[in-house]
């Protein structure tokens, strides 16, 4: 992730944190030392140039690269989970999206990074798709969690405490600064079973989020659209923003187990997904129209614009250039592609 044209920073499975000068790439500019698992996931709030961690020690760390020294940089846990598996911010930083290995969608708005969430210091807006906020805090995960990339799982009971849920629904008044909404998404075929979110990305322009989904047992998974729904609240508890499922396909369940990275184009109007030994380009409707001038009343399936095959392994990751017309993908036996397409 840069941080500027020069500095950027990199997360490792060894737990740390590189930052890198591109001036002199023999060597790192530092080393951060935070948390105790994989660090998956890198973001950088440019309003207040804090980089933002999270990793499967269920940690979402902030660093201050304000006052950045060779021995590191001042850091502090600003949020913790049960089962994290990716975090993202928005475009404009204002919100803080989280995916769990249980099948939950946290969603911090109005977001404050420089503001802990301490134990109760945050309400939570609503749980959809659940009878009710205690049944969250009371479900005994009835179906296993499985490794999916991640060092160890157990059975999940919710991704929150009951403490922090009781006092949250008790405050009324003008929401408040990170006010923290649960969600579980829909995901088609999966209603019974649950699910876990492997992959997390977000509009370039930050009208929907992106998920990759697979059945906790493993023998579907699912590519899903949701556009944010935007709504001004009437009190703490009522909803800020929901999550509509406007489109979905089904993926190839190639590598089970193994957690499949997906993106959007840069300019928001293509998905690139794995697809077994290769990769699907994916549209909203097959001229590759831009998402807001193709949103359904129900969900619909995603158009498939081109599929390329290229690896002779199971395709975990790809990436559009953020510049160039060019894709680039990458396989388990470690093989990166680079396409390029013709006109």
């Amino acid at each position: 992730r840069f941080l500027d044209n020069r500095l950027f920073a990199t997360c490792s499975d060894d737990t740390t944190i590189a930052l890198w000068d591109l001036r002199k790439l023999n060597t790192k500019v530092c080393t951060l030392h935070g948390h105790t698992s994989w660090v998956k996931n890198i973001e950088y709030d440019t309003n207040t140039r804090l980089l933002v961690t999270s990793g499967f020690d269920g940690n979402v760390i902030i660093w201050d690269t304000n006052r950045c020294t060779e021995d590191g940089c001042p850091h502090k846990k600003f949020f913790h989970t049960r089962f994290l598996m990716r975090m993202r911010l928005t475009p404009d930083c204002s919100k803080m999206l989280i995916s769990t290995s249980s099948g939950y969608l946290l969603i911090l708005h109005d977001l404050d990074l420089n503001k802990s969430l301490e134990v109760g210091s945050y309400p939570i807006l609503r749980a959809r798709r659940t009878a009710s906020s205690s049944d969250i805090i009371s479900s005994s995960g009835s179906s296993g969690l499985r490794a999916v990339g991640s060092p160890c799982h157990q059975n999940d009971s919710s991704p929150l405490s009951e403490k922090h849920m009781s006092r949250s629904s008790q405050r009324e008044g003008v929401s408040p600064r990170n006010s923290l909404e649960v969600l579980t998404p829909e995901v088609p075929g999966e209603r019974d079973r649950g699910n876990c979110i492997t992959s997390l990305q977000l509009h370039p322009k930050g009208w929907a989020t992106l998920l990759r989904c697979s059945s906790n047992t493993d023998d579907q998974e699912w590519t899903c659209v949701y556009e944010f729904q935007e709504g001004d609240p009437v009190h703490p508890v009522s909803p800020r923003c929901s999550l509509r499922l406007t489109h979905c396909v089904e993926e190839a369940n190639v590598g089970r187990g193994y957690i499949k990275e997906l993106c959007f184009s840069p300019d928001g109007r293509m998905i690139s997904s794995p697809h077994g030994f290769g990769i699907r380009l994916l549209g909203f409707d097959a001229h590759c129209s831009e998402l807001v001038d193709c949103l359904p009343k129900e969900a619909s399936p995603l158009k498939e614009i081109r599929s390329l095959y290229s690896h002779n392994d199971v395709v975990l990751t790809t990436k559009f250039s953020p510049t160039h017309c060019q894709i680039a993908s990458g396989c388990l036996s470690g093989r990166v592609s680079l396409y390029q397409p013709k006109f």
